[in-house]
């Protein structure tokens, strides 16, 4: 399990309530995959979570993207979608409030640099999603960068994609 190997006690409320709460729902909706995809969706569930929600607001607009990203699981399945969006509506502030060093360290782990780097795309995309990216998320979004074991250049190469997008809608 994706959370055990990252925990420095297991009587870590936030991560024993919601974050185990994504895993759960992530296993029983997608029992015919590996360990490693299922660690890499809780990933990416968890990172979302945490763009999401780094300036303290979880608009429909990144509602509407999150759902997007999850729907492009393969074999995740629109009632597992449906179920973490659900958990997520009701607890993002406790799973943003965890750490992402699990969610980055297991994309580090268990993802080629290709998949990463469409994983910070996606992550860009969201942060991007009410038509500005703020200093939290620019900040939040360079650290998981490295810690994805990306260059800073995959970041400027990703936010670039919507600097123009960004500057139109205003």
């Amino acid at each position: 399990m994706i959370w055990k190997r990252f925990l420095k006690s297991e009587d870590d409320e936030a991560l024993s309530g919601s974050a185990t709460r994504i895993e759960a729902l992530v296993r029983q909706h997608m029992r015919d995959v590996d360990d490693d995809t299922i660690e890499l969706v809780i990933a990416v569930t968890g990172m979302l979570a945490s763009v999401a929600y780094a300036d303290r607001e979880y608009t429909d607009d990144e509602r509407a993207h999150v759902r997007e990203a999850l729907r492009l699981m393969q074999g995740l399945g629109p009632e597992g979608v449906d179920a973490i969006c659900a958990t997520l509506d009701h607890h993002i502030v406790e799973i943003a409030s965890i750490s992402t060093q699990p969610y980055t360290r297991a994309l580090r782990e268990l993802a080629d640099k290709d998949l990463r780097r469409e994983v910070l795309d996606v992550l860009v995309d969201l942060a991007a999603a009410d038509g500005e990216i703020a200093m939290s998320e620019t900040t939040l979004l360079r650290r998981a960068t490295t810690a994805m074991g990306l260059e800073q250049d995959d970041y400027v190469a990703s936010q670039a994609r919507y600097r123009e997008r960004l500057s139109l809608l205003k």
